[in-house]
This record gives structure tokens, C-alpha cells and sequence, in this order.
């Protein structure tokens, strides 16, 4: 089956790519969920248009992930989250809380789907995260969750 990605996925490729996937993968779980449509010739014109909304939201080239990549890992990143006893939070730290707290702490405006947590984030303290900014490249920073 021959479809068309409207958002990046893992090991499969990213937003605007026309790929061939199994065809049980593309009608059960790539349709329904949004993460494509199907390749028509009409479609692949629309291909360019989430190719060019892709390129301004994308790091240029690999100098300037790797700028980005020194300007994260010189951060201090800190998010307040609401918290009870023993530092155990109230749900759990979100990708788009910690994209929030990056633009906050002065650092660039991500994208939270890259973001790689190392698990839940459901009591206070230390994290790492890993962020994919290049294919070649990836960022690495503490996050560090506080009572607020």
C-alpha cells in the first residue's frame, strides 16, 4: 500500500515521504490515527505543502543542529509542577510542558514530538532528556522538576 506520512514516524520516515507500507499497517493504524492519507495523484501535490511547513519548522542543516545542540546542553531547565508529599506529582510532566519550559529557561522552540523521556515523570527531581535534532544529532539536558 503506497501511502503518503503527514507526520513524522519512527523508523518509517517523516511528514510529506510517500512510502510503501504492509497494507494491514497503513489501513488499521496509520489511516485512523492521522499519521497519513492515501497516495493519490492528487495527494502527492500536497505533498509540497506539508513539505514546506515541514522546512520551516525543521533545523536548517547539521551546523545548526549542532548550534542548538550546544545552546541546550548549556541550560538549566526547570519546571514547576504541582506536587504532595514525598515530591510524588499531580499526573505526570508532558512533552509540551517541557518544550514550554525550554523557550522559559531561554533556550530554542522545539519540537515535542522529538523529545525522548526516560520514562513517566511523576515525582520531583532530576531527568534526562534527549532530543533528536538531526538525524546525526542529539541533545542531551537535565530537566529538573520542582514543587510550585
Amino acid at each position: 500500500m503506497k501511502i503518503i506520512l503527514t507526520q513524522e514516524v519512527s523508523g518509517l520516515g517523516a511528514p510529506g515521504d510517500i512510502v510503501e507500507v504492509k497494507n494491514g499497517y497503513g489501513r488499521n493504524y496509520l489511516l485512523p490515527q492521522g499519521f497519513a492519507i492515501t497516495w493519490t495523484k492528487g495527494a502527492e501535490k500536497q505533498v509540497t505543502v506539508i513539505k514546506r511547513a515541514r522546512s520551516a519548522r525543521e533545523i536548517r542543516d547539521l551546523d545548526h543542529a549542532n548550534e542548538v545542540k550546544a545552546q541546550l546542553e548549556g541550560l538549566e531547565v526547570s519546571l514547576k509542577a504541582r506536587a504532595g508529599e514525598g515530591g510524588r506529582l499531580f499526573g505526570s510532566v508532558t512533552p509540551a510542558e517541557i518544550v514550554d519550559a525550554v523557550k522559559a529557561a531561554g533556550g530554542p522552540a522545539l519540537d515535542r514530538r522529538r523529545l525522548e523521556l526516560p520514562g513517566h515523570v511523576k515525582s520531583t527531581g532530576s531527568y534526562p532528556v534527549r532530543i533528536k535534532l538531526h538525524p546525526e544529532v542529539t541533545a542531551k539536558f537535565d530537566l529538573n522538576v520542582v514543587q510550585g
